[in-house]
């Protein structure tokens, strides 16, 4: 029957042979009702995905009308937004949404991946770390469709993304035709496809231009507010700073005009600073923020629509969807917006 999980042949004993543990800690690990070591956690955790082994919760039919998300959205507002796409979707056709908090780290996400599949999802929409291989042969073990969120991996399966090459090459357009020449990015966390991406973009632009940066104007943020404020820091240091900043995402935003502010400089006055990742509050600052926004609720929808389509019919061949954001001009790049 299509769209059936295939049979179960791993059992939890040759998890335990695997990962050199006890039956019972295996159990312990997979039911948390003990503390194991994070070691040997790890251990169960990896010889579970290793094997294919899913519990016998998940092997009952299909759970009716769920599907998980695992993603870091307790720590990424961005992140919340598509969430809220994903529901107001998932409302309209009958379903719930079940949430795992990966913490953009490759362990906890093969961890959240393993408690959604204990909970019968039907669907995982994941949001992948930088290292997502195993997380993603296990759920193809567990005969579960995933759909990737936002950074796009080398796996054949479902995936949906905002475009970020070009996008991000367009803020350092924008600023090299203002006159900007000492032009600096704040990157995001290293290994993740967005990140990627998005330095590429920079280097487009500065291309483009015929401008020359200095390595030292690549800092990372590590797509967090404090890295951010820090590498400001080390950017406003440099015997020669930048008189402009792109910055790679809404949470570095906040860091990078903490550390404006700590050094005593105004925008655009000081130094010009455009984003990628717009604010529901962005047209609030001043100066108004000029940045690329991410069509979030869109994307989310999206990503539903992908899962609900794989549920239907598992044998579609995989489908990778590229999203067009916007540029929003305001004045935090020293110049007048057109409108």
């Amino acid at each position: 029957m299509a769209g059936r999980r295939p049979r179960q042949t791993a059992t939890m004993s040759d998890v335990a042979r695997l990962a050199g543990v006890s039956v019972s800690t295996v159990s312990h690990v997979l039911n948390k009702t003990r503390a194991v070591a994070p070691g040997t956690a790890r251990l169960v955790h990896d010889a579970v995905a290793a094997c294919g082994y899913v519990p016998e919760k998940a092997q009952q039919p299909d759970g009716l009308g769920i599907i998980g998300l695992a993603m870091s959205a307790i720590s990424n507002p961005y992140f919340a937004d598509v969430v809220h796409g994903l529901d107001r979707r998932a409302s309209r056709e009958g379903y719930s949404l079940l949430l795992a908090e990966t913490h953009d780290d490759p362990e906890g996400e093969l961890r959240a991946v393993s408690e959604l599949l204990r909970r019968k999802v039907s669907a995982i929409v994941l949001a992948p770390s930088g290292d997502t291989g195993r997380t993603l042969d296990y759920a193809r073990r567990a005969g579960v469709p995933v759909t990737v969120l936002d950074r796009f991996v080398r796996h054949e399966t479902d995936q949906i993304s905002v475009e970020n090459v070009e996008s991000t090459a367009r803020l350092v357009d924008h600023l090299a035709e203002t006159g900007h020449t000492r032009i600096a990015m704040v990157s995001g966390r290293p290994g993740l496809a967005t990140t990627d991406e998005r330095i590429q973009g920079y280097r487009l632009g500065l291309e483009r231009h015929g401008i020359a940066a200095p390595e030292e104007y690549l800092v990372s943020g590590r797509s967090q507010a404090g890295p951010a404020q820090r590498a400001i820091a080390e950017l406003m240091g440099l015997s020669r700073p930048p008189t402009a900043v792109v910055v790679g995402n809404n949470q570095m935003t906040i860091g990078a005009m903490r550390g404006l502010r700590d050094a005593g400089l105004r925008v655009p006055d000081d130094l010009a600073l455009v984003a990628f990742d717009d604010f529901e509050w962005s047209d609030l600052f001043q100066p108004r923020l000029t940045a690329i926004a991410q069509p979030t609720s869109t994307i989310g929808e999206q990503a539903f629509e992908l899962a609900l389509s794989r549920i239907a019919d598992p044998d579609l061949a995989p489908r990778r969807v590229l999203v067009q954001p916007a540029f929003r001009h305001r004045e935090s790049c020293g110049c007048a917006p057109a409108d």
